[in-house]
């Protein structure tokens, strides 16, 4: 009786497991991150770099951003680049 219950368990674990396998294959890869980016977004992107980035560092860091004109910020909106909103904002 023992050995029946340890392999019913030992069977149960072994499908429990593979299951679990098969989800993984069909969860998205980066959950957090945004998808491609158009032409047209790289292209406003660069632009943004090239006229903020004074550092050259490839990114734009807080006070880089906040001297961002606001026609700028404009262009960014309109090409959906805009700022991430938070988790506590879409409730």
């Amino acid at each position: 009786m023992l050995r029946a219950l340890i392999l019913a368990v030992g069977l149960v674990s072994c499908l429990t497991l593979t299951a679990t396998a098969d989800d993984d294959d069909k969860k998205p890869a980066d959950k957090g991150k945004r998808g491609q980016l158009t032409e047209e977004q790289l292209k406003v992107r660069k632009e943004i770099l090239a006229k903020y980035d004074k550092n050259k560092d490839g990114k734009l860091d807080a006070e880089e951003r906040k001297a961002i004109s606001a026609e700028d910020k404009e262009k960014l909106k309109a090409a959906g680049l805009g700022p991430r909103k938070k988790k506590d904002e879409g409730k």
